[in-house]
């Protein structure tokens, strides 16, 4: 019989945030069927080994490079059996009671394409990128050229990138909910065809939301239940684990972000602006390229 719920984990030289992601969920295993599938990208830290050695029961999919995090994913598209899929960060370490009253409230609402839950950073404050907007142009404005949400934090003109304006324990029917707890029903994700392997990391959430947007279904954030999230622990953003990843990649994770925004914008937005309005988007993107670049190469 098919499980309930399949969980795609993507790791790549994160053995010891895996080993703690795939012991919480050990200790949840009696919340429902699930399944685990752990697609790794090219591992060199003993994780493959780790992972057979502690949890036999948990699938390998082993890539033989790093795919990035779209194309990383997907490689379990062809194993995963369940009637939903959770995509889950290694960097994260799932409650009690979160994975059965999630999957509970997708099974009561057939109106939802996906959902995520709660997540909280290790201080105890919300992940804010648990739930935002779609970048338009006003949007992206707003809070990466002049960060009017940083100082209208409750606006619903100047704050919607992060919804500031909604308390963070209500729950919302949102644009975009993040890739570190992403769950779905898997026909959903069959029809929008997974993740858009053109996002080598960063974006992919984004453009699978508008994907299942586009296809009339909500997207819900719903904070009755919670993951802890080990934010950036995986990318070098992480001060405590920064010296772990050399420069060269910190420079592939950081520029991706940019690099998905031109990606995401010219494939979803560009015909719904006029043409003097794609093109200052783009030149923003530029001058962000070249300021995150001095930032992570020089400070």
């Amino acid at each position: 019989m098919a499980p309930k719920l399949s969980i795609i984990i993507l790791n790549y030289n994160t053995e010891n945030l895996t080993r703690d992601c795939l012991n919480s969920l050990k200790k949840v295993e009696n919340e429902l069927d699930f399944e685990i599938i752990v697609s790794d990208n090219g591992s060199t830290d003993g994780s493959v080994a780790m992972i057979r050695k502690e949890f036999p029961n948990v699938m390998i999919v082993e890539n033989k490079a790093n795919l990035g995090f779209a194309k990383g994913n997907n490689q379990a598209r062809k194993i995963a059996k369940g009637k939903y899929v959770l995509f889950l960060n290694t960097d994260t370490i799932v409650y009690p009671n979160t994975l059965r009253e999630t999957v509970d409230y997708l099974e009561n609402h057939k109106e939802i394409g996906a959902l995520t839950c709660k997540v909280v950073l290790a201080n105890g404050e919300l992940d804010k990128d648990t739930r935002r907007a779609f970048p338009t142009p006003w949007v992206s404005f707003s809070h990466l050229v002049l960060p009017l949400d940083r100082i209208f934090t409750h606006s619903k003109l100047f704050a919607k990138y992060w919804y500031g304006y909604l308390p963070e324990d209500q729950e919302a029917e949102v644009d975009v909910i993040q890739g570190a707890f992403f769950l779905t029903p898997k026909k959903v994700l069959d029809r929008v065809g997974w993740f858009d392997e053109d996002y080598y990391l960063d974006g992919e959430d984004i453009d699978i939301c508008w994907k299942i947007k586009v296809l009339g279904y909500k997207i819900i954030y719903h904070p009755e239940v919670s993951i802890l999230h080990l934010k950036g622990a995986t990318k070098g953003k992480n001060r405590a684990t920064q010296h772990k990843v050399p420069l060269a990649a910190r420079l592939r994770f950081r520029m991706s972000g940019v690099n998905s925004m031109e990606i995401f914008y010219k494939k979803r937005l560009w015909k719904h602006y006029p043409l003097i309005i794609n093109l200052m988007v783009l030149a923003g993107i530029k001058a962000l390229k070249f300021v995150r670049f001095i930032k992570v190469a020089f400070l």
